[in-house]
This record gives structure tokens, C-alpha cells and sequence, in this order.
């Protein structure tokens, strides 16, 4: 509903470096940074991070682009 486009989303084609961490990154593209900020602070957002509980770590970040 806030028209998020999925660039990435997967761990087949992670090469881990320097920290040799390998996790799952997903990377969504929004027409603007005001329209992730709000997808981010919806409701729809916070009812899906309830379900999913603490059963992943997240570490989130809305960068604004060029």
C-alpha cells in the first residue's frame, strides 16, 4: 500500500566480507523517503513485526536516495 519495490530479499547470493557476517538483507525501494518513513511507522508494519515476534533480529535504516 505505500508502493515498496522489492530490490533484494534473498541470502543465495550474499558474499560476506571484512566481518564475514552472512545475513538476510532486504532492500525496498520507495518513490521517496517521506513514503518509507510512513510504510515504516504504519500500523500494517507494527502488526507484522508482532507476528513475527523475536524470532529474527532487525536492523533497519530508511536512507534517502539520490
Amino acid at each position: 500500500s505505500f508502493g515498496g519495490r522489492f530490490l533484494t530479499r534473498s541470502l543465495s547470493r550474499v558474499q560476506p566480507h571484512e566481518a564475514g557476517l552472512q545475513q538476510r538483507t532486504v532492500v525496498v525501494e520507495f518513490e521517496s523517503y517521506e513514503r518509507a518513513l510512513a510504510a515504516y511507522e504504519s500500523e500494517d508494519y507494527k502488526k507484522a513485526l508482532q507476528a513475527l515476534g523475536s524470532s529474527a533480529e532487525r536492523d533497519f535504516r530508511i536512507v534517502e536516495g539520490a
